[in-house]
């Protein structure tokens, strides 16, 4: 039951996703960092099969730095994401991954921006986006209290609703989510929203 949300905000972009890595019926560890951050601007929340999302992500991640290492610049958060779309259309004709991606990131140029890119390689430029089962409450929250330019304050409220929303209605909900944000300060951790608390576990 995995779910991956973020939105557009002003002067910042933010991915949230859920922390449980899940294999049919059980629930292995529910603090899983399932948001990898690319570059010093940019993040790349994921859902779909964890062995994908470990390895694509991981590729983007070590090919962003490698660009930036062979030509001295780095990507704009498009050419990330076009990069990214152009990646999985090629394995989806070869050895596809089943992989979903919100991208957000920060140019000095452009400002903020958030990319939406399914398994199948179509990517949209968007405001808000969401992936999973979650998506069906969390778009829902986003279509009535979203709007642009919203402040830090007003965007963490409404994750709150749409974490809260999530919790109640679906029926097998994840209990953690983690929130990271990008603004031009860079990409980092904002915080995480727990029901239960299993880092003794993590750490035995």
């Amino acid at each position: 039951m995995e779910c991956v949300f973020g939105l557009v905000g002003k002067g910042f972009a933010l991915v949230v996703a859920d922390a449980s890595a899940v294999h049919s019926i059980l629930l292995h560890k529910s603090n899983e960092d399932k948001i990898m951050i690319l570059d010093s601007h940019k993040l790349m929340g994921a859902s779909g099969e964890a062995g994908d999302r470990a390895q694509f992500t991981e590729y983007i991640q070590k090919n962003v730095a490698l660009y930036q290492f062979r030509n001295g610049i780095p990507l704009t958060t498009a050419a990330a994401a076009n990069f990214t779309r152009g990646e999985l259309a090629t394995a989806l004709r070869k050895s596809p991954y089943f992989v979903n991606i919100i991208l957000a990131g920060y140019d000095k140029e452009t400002g903020p921006s958030l990319y939406y890119i399914d398994y199948i390689a179509s990517m949209h430029k968007v405001d808000k986006a969401a992936f999973g089962y979650g998506s069906y409450f969390s778009l829902a929250m986003m279509d009535r209290h979203y709007h642009s330019n919203m402040t830090l304050e007003e965007a963490i409220d409404l994750v709150d609703k749409c974490i809260i929303e999530i919790r109640s209605r679906l029926v097998v909900a994840p209990p953690n989510f983690i929130i990271k944000i990008v603004d031009q300060d860079g990409a980092r951790e904002y915080g995480w929203r727990k029901s239960i608390n299993d880092d003794h576990i993590s750490a035995a």
